[in-house]
């Protein structure tokens, strides 16, 4: 049995194309509005960019923020590659989380975690001192870390160091 080849996150992949990953007649509907104007490959490399930056930082609440951004990338590339856009007018702001769960409902443990955690990421990004501990920090980097791995798995995105870690 020959292994199927693996696409990496270089791998310039369209939200519109009709690859494994594009959005299909059975693809969630979503304003078109609410969807990312950037391919999964740049949205999950901006992912894996802001996952670096949060394990420099120091500051526990910016760690979580940026943590947090991170994951939030990366839902992005699941709804740019699997979300079908159709035109609505602009209403109410749509949660990521929400449309996520709608989109790839295997992910939707995932979405709440994140969307329970988004209340401390503003707090934290309004510099309120001490609402998130060094803990919640570290714990909230390592599960941005794992959503993006499983983001990239499920898209047929793989990073590079994802595989090394794999096969180390």
């Amino acid at each position: 049995m020959r292994p199927t080849p693996t696409r990496t996150v270089a791998d310039q992949v369209h939200p519109a194309s009709a690859s494994a990953v594009g959005p299909t007649r059975s693809a969630p509907a979503i304003p078109a509005h609410a969807l990312p104007h950037r391919t999964p490959a740049e949205l999950l490399s901006l992912a894996r960019r802001g996952l670096v930056e949060a394990e420099d930082l120091r500051l526990d609440g910016l760690r979580y923020a940026t943590a947090h951004l991170a994951a939030l990338r990366a839902a992005a590339a699941v709804l740019a590659a699997r979300a079908r856009p159709v035109p609505a007018r602009r209403g109410r702001l749509t949660n990521v989380w929400v449309l996520l769960t709608m989109v790839a409902p295997e992910l939707g443990d995932w979405a709440a975690y994140f969307a329970a955690s988004a209340g401390k990421r503003a707090a934290a990004e309004a510099g309120i001192p001490r609402v998130v501990s060094t803990r919640e920090a570290d714990d909230l980097v390592r599960a941005a870390g794992s959503f993006v791995g499983v983001v990239e798995l499920t898209l047929g995105l793989t990073h590079p160091s994802l595989l090394d870690e794999m096969v180390a």
